[in-house]
């Protein structure tokens, strides 16, 4: 399921399971391949459409994963383990695991420029963030998604929106609760990607609650449960989804 809240129009939609819409907005601010999702390659759906941005065959597709926004989570970390072994299902050529956080830019820059997906894994949106502007891949990103996809989980895709929205995750997600001031994110989109859309693992990430914090932003809401995803290739946003 995918929950779309336009404020300006206030209209709610709800777009179920299996079923794809294409839409043309002029939300997306750099042109670009993204696959935005909540978990990952959750479903063949999601895949397929990885495949698709790609255009190449599995076996002949080098990805980067990029650990960092998981440094800071403590306790268990199967859902890290889960991403990585449906990354392992798809068969692709190569797997590199790169922590921009861990290892100099002599090391990640290469790494990142010989993929063609870069995977941004999920975790603490603010880790990944303040990593990203610190490490200059922030800046570095646009050059090197001209021939790449971006493929975001969680963290991973909300870094994409304008900003990092800390009510939002505040007040849904019940994280950044130390956090006192806004940080501006890669603003790849003009709208805002809220992840884990009716998940038994935040509780709080419902329609009400959305629509209630809503009211106060002004831009667009995509908000995805855990089998659904964002495919945008420039200004093109399709909504691919096997969620309930």
């Amino acid at each position: 399921m995918i929950f779309y809240y336009e404020i300006s129009l206030s209209i709610f939609v709800c777009f179920v399971a299996k079923k794809r819409f294409v839409y043309k907005f002029s939300f997306v601010i750099h042109s670009m391949r993204l696959l935005l999702t909540s978990s990952g390659l959750t479903n063949d759906s999601i895949a397929n459409a990885l495949f698709d941005l790609v255009g190449k065959k599995p076996e002949d597709t080098t990805v980067v994963f990029i650990p960092t926004a998981s440094n800071v989570e403590s306790g268990d970390k199967d859902w890290l383990i889960t991403d990585l072994m449906n990354l392992k299902k798809q068969n692709f050529k190569s797997i590199e695991i790169t922590d921009i956080s861990a290892v100099d830019e002599n090391i990640w820059v290469p790494s990142l420029k010989r993929a063609d997906v870069l995977f941004f894994e999920g975790g603490n949106t603010y880790h990944l963030m303040r990593w990203l502007n610190k490490s200059g891949l922030a800046r570095l990103l646009p050059e090197l998604l001209k021939d790449k996809v971006y493929v975001g989980v969680s963290a991973g895709s909300m870094v994409t929106n304008p900003d990092l929205a800390l009510k939002l995750s505040q007040v849904i997600y019940d994280e950044d609760m130390v956090e006192t001031e806004e940080l501006s994110g890669l603003h790849f989109v003009d709208f805002y990607f809220l992840p884990h859309l009716n998940s038994a693992w935040f509780k709080k990430m419902r329609r009400e609650n959305i629509e209630r914090v809503g009211r106060e932003i002004s831009r667009p809401i995509y908000a995805l449960d855990d089998d659904s995803a964002l495919k945008i290739v420039d200004e093109t946003i399709e909504v691919i989804s096997e969620g309930e």
